[in-house]
């Protein structure tokens, strides 16, 4: 019997545990479930006769290294600065580890003993990271097969609410981490246009947007990711002219999130201490020019140069950010302090089914033709808890554990899904699962 071993029992694990136990009786295996809140990891399991559920706490070395060296493969869905971690321990152990997550400067110094010890470290093996990596290196491999010479390279993502269920100002709730939505962009952000390098400060990120449509869904707008340029050499595009990854959001998203940025309330470096009785109101006020005599909404449009009646105004009342509510936290920075409010306003609803949409564009000529290759994704959410962002999360990492114990993927070391010997197979059964891309091939 092959043993696995799951740490995270949280939203973006319930598809892959599922997609893991359904297969376990065909495949002798046992399926381990292990999280800090052993009730959640209980009922992820399902009573599923080749299942099990286990407390677990990454702070404990001793049971963390003995737990997971009873298993033949780990699959991390902890925070990210947890998984190296956790391939330590793999590597003591001698047992392979698949995760979702990007692979860390920390994890990349493991790839050698993992070569030395026989085991494999698969990472980025999700949605985004995962997906798009695997579509692209198909999509970028075709093209070169025939000949055919890049210029320019863009790939966008976003986790957003289906049209059926997206009933609020910000056409957003959260699907995801909610710290990391907060959070996003913060930094340098990095890609190439036109051969020129372009770099964007996280105070204009959210001013440098760009359009695209996806066919059947309408326009979305996109904003640059924070590095780009890596890219060039994951997908073997060195040399390439353009080169943009971005986020995806519905028009009008980031003009409002933008007017959260300029007033600070994003800020992640400054604890405020003293929130003891603050409302909104008093919230949104401590980030504004002092002038008792004038109204905080007033303050606001004519710092941000605002229509007092436009969209974001609304968006931002919406939230209630100037309401007398109390804030209800003792401390926290700007950042903790919106993510609070945020939880409550952008939570999922009962029956609320969200999407995940992603789309690359790909120019490039091939006998003396210059073309456009676009490619776009659209998976709906199901029913709870198989959101959209739990399916192209989780599904990929599951068929990953399939392919790599049967033998199908092999190697050793740090790998990602860009060689067609995993990438292929895991499209094809992704696509038997509903997860595809519709292709359109122009000739500009």
């Amino acid at each position: 019997m092959q043993k696995i071993l799951i740490l995270g029992a949280g939203m973006s694990s319930s598809t892959l545990i599922r997609y893991l136990l359904d297969h376990s009786g065909d495949n002798n295996w046992q399926v381990t479930v292990a999280d800090r809140d052993y009730a959640l990891a209980l009922s992820r399991v399902g009573g599923h006769s080749c299942g099990r559920a286990v407390s677990f706490d990454m702070n404990d070395p001793g049971s963390s290294s003995h737990l997971i060296g009873s298993h033949d493969v780990v699959v991390s869905m902890l925070p990210a600065r947890m998984h190296s971690r956790v391939a330590r321990y793999c590597l003591e152990q001698r047992c392979h580890m698949i995760t979702a997550s990007y692979v860390s400067d920390e994890m990349r110094t493991l790839d050698g003993p993992a070569r030395e010890t026989g085991i494999a470290l698969i990472n980025e093996l999700g949605v985004d990271p995962g997906i798009d990596h695997m579509s692209s290196m198909k999509l970028v491999d075709n093209i070169r097969s025939q000949g055919g010479s890049i210029q320019l390279f863009m790939s966008s993502t976003g986790g957003l609410m289906a049209p059926e269920y997206d009933n609020n100002p910000w056409n957003y709730k959260f699907t995801w981490n909610p710290r990391n939505v907060v959070l996003a962009g913060q930094g340098m952000s990095m890609f190439i246009r036109n051969g020129r390098y372009k770099y964007i400060p996280y105070h204009q990120l959210f001013t440098r947007t760009q359009s695209t449509t996806i066919p059947g869904y309408g326009r979305f707008e996109v904003y640059p990711n924070r590095d780009s340029l890596k890219y060039r050499e994951i997908y073997g595009l060195e040399n390439i002219p353009t080169i943009f990854r971005g986020t995806l959001r519905r028009p009008g998203f980031c003009e409002a999130w933008n007017a959260l940025v300029q007033l600070g309330m994003t800020d992640n470096s400054q604890e405020i201490k003293d929130l003891k009785g603050m409302s909104w109101r008093q919230f949104t006020n401590s980030f504004l020019r002092y002038d008792p005599e004038e109204k905080v909404e007033n303050k606001v449009c004519q710092y941000l140069n605002l229509k007092h009646q436009g969209e974001v105004m609304k968006k931002l009342q919406w939230l209630g950010l100037f309401e007398e509510q109390p804030v209800n936290m003792q401390h926290g920075t700007p950042a903790q302090i919106l993510q609070n409010l945020l939880e409550e306003k952008w939570a999922l609803e009962k029956g609320d089914k969200d999407m995940i949409v992603m789309q690359h564009k790909i120019r490039y000529t091939l006998k003396d033709q210059l073309k456009e290759v676009t490619a776009s994704m659209v998976v709906k959410g199901r029913e709870a808890p198989h959101t959209a962002m739990a399916i192209t999360v989780g599904m990929p990492v599951a068929i990953a554990v399939k392919l790599l114990l049967t033998g199908i993927i092999k190697g050793t070391g740090i790998q990602l899904p860009t060689r067609p010997a995993m990438y292929n197979p895991i499209l094809r059964e992704l696509e038997t699962n509903g997860i595809r891309f519709t292709e359109n091939t122009e000739v500009l």
